[in-house]
């Protein structure tokens, strides 16, 4: 089964491609979608829909896990980053893609047993988990190859 995971972000979403088979998991693809700062949200969001359509139609997944928004402070950041979630969502429609969604700590619990691990314990457990060289980088990158993994994990 082949997993799309996303951190979705306006500025920087990433995401990671894994195939998932008896129990192991290795990585296809992973990386990041960038939009600058200065381009309007309607432009931001047409890359973002833009680009991660292409990881789809090159990859194929059948699921798609996408991280829930946790902000307990700034809403203008939520409401940005709401909406970057909300292209990846109609993105996952679109192409009949089985929805996960799990929230922060339900994936540093699934990767680390801790649901309050900091980012280089993720990155690392991402790296252990896909057998890489290296830690998986940036946060962002490796926190959509958390949230495929977990879906890969809770789906046994």
């Amino acid at each position: 089964m082949r997993i799309l995971g996303v951190d979705p972000g306006t500025g920087i979403l990433g995401f990671g491609v894994i195939d998932s088979e008896g129990g192991k998991v290795k990585m296809v693809d992973a990386g990041v979608i960038r939009t600058p700062v200065k381009e309007n949200d309607s432009t931001r969001l047409k890359t973002i829909y833009d680009e991660l359509k292409t990881v789809i139609n090159d990859f194929k997944p059948t699921v798609i896990s996408v991280e829930k928004l946790f902000f307990s402070q700034n809403v203008t950041t939520a409401m940005s980053v709401s909406q970057a979630r909300g292209v990846v969502l109609l993105l996952g429609e679109q192409h009949d893609l089985q929805l996960y969604e799990y929230t922060p700590q339900q994936i540093k619990q699934a990767m680390t047993g801790y649901g309050k691990a900091d980012k280089k314990q993720m990155q690392e457990m991402v790296r252990i988990v896909l057998g890489l060289n290296e830690q998986p980088k940036p946060d962002d990158c490796a926190d959509a190859l958390a949230a495929a993994i977990t879906a890969a994990f809770n789906m046994r």
